[in-house]
Protein backbone atom coordinates (compact mmCIF):
# COMPACT_ATOMS: atom_id res chain seq x y z
CA UNK A 1 0.00 0.00 0.00
CA UNK A 2 1.57 3.24 -1.12
CA UNK A 3 1.59 6.23 1.15
CA UNK A 4 -0.72 9.19 0.67
CA UNK A 5 2.20 11.43 -0.34
CA UNK A 6 2.94 9.05 -3.21
CA UNK A 7 -0.75 8.76 -4.11
CA UNK A 8 -0.75 12.56 -4.49
CA UNK A 9 2.09 12.25 -7.01
CA UNK A 10 0.10 9.61 -8.92
CA UNK A 11 -2.90 11.96 -9.01
CA UNK A 12 -0.74 14.86 -10.20
CA UNK A 13 0.72 12.67 -12.96
CA UNK A 14 -2.76 11.60 -14.06
CA UNK A 15 -3.80 15.25 -14.23
CA UNK A 16 -0.74 16.20 -16.33
CA UNK A 17 -0.99 14.43 -19.65
CA UNK A 18 2.10 15.93 -21.26
CA UNK A 19 5.45 14.33 -20.38
CA UNK A 20 7.20 17.72 -20.47
CA UNK A 21 4.86 18.84 -17.67
CA UNK A 22 5.46 15.63 -15.74
CA UNK A 23 9.23 16.09 -15.99
CA UNK A 24 8.80 19.66 -14.81
CA UNK A 25 6.80 18.40 -11.82
CA UNK A 26 9.51 15.86 -10.91
CA UNK A 27 12.20 18.56 -11.17
CA UNK A 28 10.07 20.93 -9.09
CA UNK A 29 9.68 18.25 -6.42
CA UNK A 30 13.45 17.93 -6.34
CA UNK A 31 13.89 21.68 -6.06
CA UNK A 32 11.48 21.80 -3.13
CA UNK A 33 13.47 19.18 -1.20
CA UNK A 34 15.87 20.36 1.48
CA UNK A 35 19.46 19.89 0.35
CA UNK A 36 21.45 17.13 2.03
CA UNK A 37 23.97 18.45 4.52
CA UNK A 38 27.43 18.47 2.90
CA UNK A 39 28.76 16.52 5.91
CA UNK A 40 26.53 13.61 4.78
CA UNK A 41 27.87 13.63 1.21
CA UNK A 42 30.50 11.02 1.94
CA UNK A 43 31.51 7.74 0.26
CA UNK A 44 29.31 5.74 2.69
CA UNK A 45 26.15 7.55 1.53
CA UNK A 46 27.07 7.70 -2.18
CA UNK A 47 24.98 5.42 -4.38
CA UNK A 48 26.98 3.44 -6.91
CA UNK A 49 25.41 2.69 -10.27
CA UNK A 50 24.15 6.21 -10.92
CA UNK A 51 25.51 8.28 -13.79
CA UNK A 52 25.20 11.44 -11.69
CA UNK A 53 26.34 11.97 -8.11
CA UNK A 54 23.71 10.61 -5.69
CA UNK A 55 23.76 10.42 -1.91
CA UNK A 56 21.13 8.79 0.31
CA UNK A 57 21.24 8.99 4.10
CA UNK A 58 18.74 6.90 6.04
CA UNK A 59 17.80 6.72 9.68
CA UNK A 60 15.27 4.82 11.75
CA UNK A 61 13.07 6.73 14.19
CA UNK A 62 10.56 4.90 16.38
CA UNK A 63 10.59 1.94 14.00
CA UNK A 64 9.92 4.13 10.95
CA UNK A 65 12.24 4.45 7.97
CA UNK A 66 13.35 7.96 7.02
CA UNK A 67 15.84 9.10 4.46
CA UNK A 68 17.04 12.19 2.73
CA UNK A 69 19.04 12.45 -0.42
CA UNK A 70 20.62 14.71 -2.94
CA UNK A 71 22.05 14.69 -6.44
CA UNK A 72 23.92 17.04 -8.72
CA UNK A 73 21.35 16.36 -11.47
CA UNK A 74 17.94 18.07 -11.20
CA UNK A 75 15.90 15.20 -12.65
CA UNK A 76 17.64 12.70 -10.35
CA UNK A 77 17.01 14.98 -7.39
CA UNK A 78 13.35 14.88 -8.42
CA UNK A 79 13.42 11.08 -8.58
CA UNK A 80 14.81 11.06 -5.03
CA UNK A 81 11.82 13.24 -4.05
CA UNK A 82 9.46 10.68 -5.64
CA UNK A 83 11.15 7.84 -3.74
CA UNK A 84 10.95 9.93 -0.58
CA UNK A 85 7.17 10.09 -0.99
CA UNK A 86 7.05 6.35 -1.57
CA UNK A 87 9.20 5.21 1.37
CA UNK A 88 9.68 7.94 3.96
CA UNK A 89 7.89 7.28 7.24
CA UNK A 90 6.96 3.67 6.49
CA UNK A 91 7.52 1.12 9.26
CA UNK A 92 11.04 -0.13 8.56
CA UNK A 93 9.75 -3.71 8.28
CA UNK A 94 7.43 -2.71 5.39
CA UNK A 95 10.06 -1.01 3.23
CA UNK A 96 11.48 -4.19 1.63
CA UNK A 97 7.95 -5.29 0.71
CA UNK A 98 7.15 -2.19 -1.35
CA UNK A 99 6.98 -3.11 -5.03
CA UNK A 100 8.75 0.03 -6.21
CA UNK A 101 8.78 -1.08 -9.84
CA UNK A 102 4.99 -1.49 -9.84
CA UNK A 103 4.40 1.74 -7.91
CA UNK A 104 6.70 3.78 -10.16
CA UNK A 105 5.12 2.01 -13.13
CA UNK A 106 1.88 3.73 -12.18
CA UNK A 107 3.67 6.99 -13.03
CA UNK A 108 4.86 5.62 -16.38
CA UNK A 109 8.41 6.56 -15.47
CA UNK A 110 9.83 3.27 -16.75
CA UNK A 111 8.93 4.23 -20.31
CA UNK A 112 10.31 7.76 -20.12
CA UNK A 113 13.68 7.45 -18.40
CA UNK A 114 16.93 6.76 -20.20
CA UNK A 115 18.58 3.39 -19.53
CA UNK A 116 21.19 5.14 -17.38
CA UNK A 117 18.54 6.91 -15.28
CA UNK A 118 16.56 3.68 -14.92
CA UNK A 119 19.70 1.89 -13.69
CA UNK A 120 20.37 4.72 -11.25
CA UNK A 121 16.79 4.60 -9.99
CA UNK A 122 17.12 0.84 -9.44
CA UNK A 123 20.38 1.43 -7.55
CA UNK A 124 18.67 3.99 -5.28
CA UNK A 125 15.76 1.62 -4.58
CA UNK A 126 18.19 -1.22 -3.85
CA UNK A 127 20.10 1.00 -1.40
CA UNK A 128 16.85 1.96 0.39
CA UNK A 129 15.72 -1.67 0.62
CA UNK A 130 19.13 -2.88 1.82
CA UNK A 131 19.41 -0.23 4.52
CA UNK A 132 15.87 -0.87 5.73
CA UNK A 133 16.44 -4.63 5.80
CA UNK A 134 19.69 -4.17 7.75
CA UNK A 135 17.90 -1.96 10.29
CA UNK A 136 14.91 -4.23 10.86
Amino acid sequence: MAQQAFENVVEDFEFLEDWEDRYRLVIEMGRDMDPLDDALKVPATKVDGCASQVWLHSRIEDGSFHFEGDSDAMIVRGLIAVLHRLYNGLPVTEVPGVDAKAELGRLGLNDHLSAQRSNGLRAMIERIRTEAAAAS
